[in-house]
């Protein structure tokens, strides 16, 4: 995902002179977190490219949207901002509350691993002072962590994916009226998951998947991203990175036998792309879920 200041609900309250930024973190995989307060303010966000989920940890009572005045805000009220969408907000008194923005890949990612469903086919609902105990607790997890430290920051970002993913099962709907052009067929994308979940192993070509597909390589990776939401390469890492934290939580493996068992070259090639993605090393990931 790119840096936080360069996402646009972020930028928004960073220019407030009454919000307050008291911790934020790039969590990798697409995935970032920020703490703010703010008091007596108003925000608009115009069509940001990124999709934001957004909890009351304290205060809100006096907060609503100019479209929904009458419609208050709360502690452990939870607010979804889709990409793309538009809102104004006014804040009355003193709030306290906390955000996860992820990227329109990572929401891809998460509709073909996690709901079989072409991206393109769904859309996060526009939620607003929506009750959700379960994510609402997921944040004052998250807000107790310490970000800044290593480990910490690695269990934030697990956590991170339980949100995204509580929110890809409950807060995620078809798209009315939706007439797709290009693509794969469902069944192609299928053929293509099952096959790439179980050669993680192994080197897996743009030629072998496009094989598979009975289509010309160049053709193959347009349609694939039109119908996975990222590139051929983008999917097959991120498949691996995920097999690998499952292994390095549920099992004592070795890190070189992970690193074969999901297609690294080495162990420092593992290494170098999962510090890469998520901003810490295998072996600190798997001592955070010791502790």
């Amino acid at each position: 995902m790119a840096a936080l200041e360069t996402l646009q609900v972020f930028q928004a309250l960073n220019r407030s002179p009454n919000a307050r930024l008291e911790h934020s973190a790039e969590l990798g995989d697409g995935l970032s977190a920020a703490l703010w307060s703010n008091h007596h303010d108003a925000q608009d966000y115009e069509a940001p490219s990124h999709h934001t989920l957004s909890c009351y940890i304290a205060g809100g009572t006096g907060t609503f949207r100019r479209d929904q005045p009458g419609t208050k805000g709360g502690p452990d009220k939870l607010c979804i901002l889709p990409a793309d969408h538009q809102s104004g907000w006014v804040i009355n008194g003193n709030i306290r509350l906390a955000h996860l923005y992820f990227s329109r890949e990572q929401f891809a990612l998460g509709c073909v691993t996690l709901l079989d469903r072409e991206p393109r086919q769904l859309q996060l609902r526009e939620q607003t002072f929506l009750d959700d105990p379960q994510q609402a607790q997921r944040f004052r997890q998250l807000i107790a962590l310490n970000w800044n430290e290593p480990a910490e920051r690695l269990l934030t970002s697990s956590l991170a994916h339980e949100m995204l993913s509580h929110a890809l099962l409950n807060q995620v709907s078809s798209r009315p009226n939706l007439r797709l052009k290009g693509g794969l067929a469902a069944h192609q994308r299928r053929l293509l998951v099952e096959y790439i979940d179980s050669h993680l192993a192994d080197a897996i070509s743009l030629g072998q998947l496009a094989a598979l597909c009975a289509l010309s390589e160049y053709h193959f990776a347009r349609m694939f991203r039109e119908s996975f939401g990222l590139p051929p390469h983008q999917y097959v890492l991120a498949r691996r990175l995920s097999r690998a934290r499952d292994l390095l939580r549920s099992t004592s493996q070795p890190l070189g036998e992970i690193a074969l068992a999901c297609g690294f070259a080495s162990a420092s090639h593992f290494t170098n792309r999962f510090r890469q993605t998520l901003g810490g090393t295998p072996g600190e990931y798997r001592q955070a879920f010791l502790r």
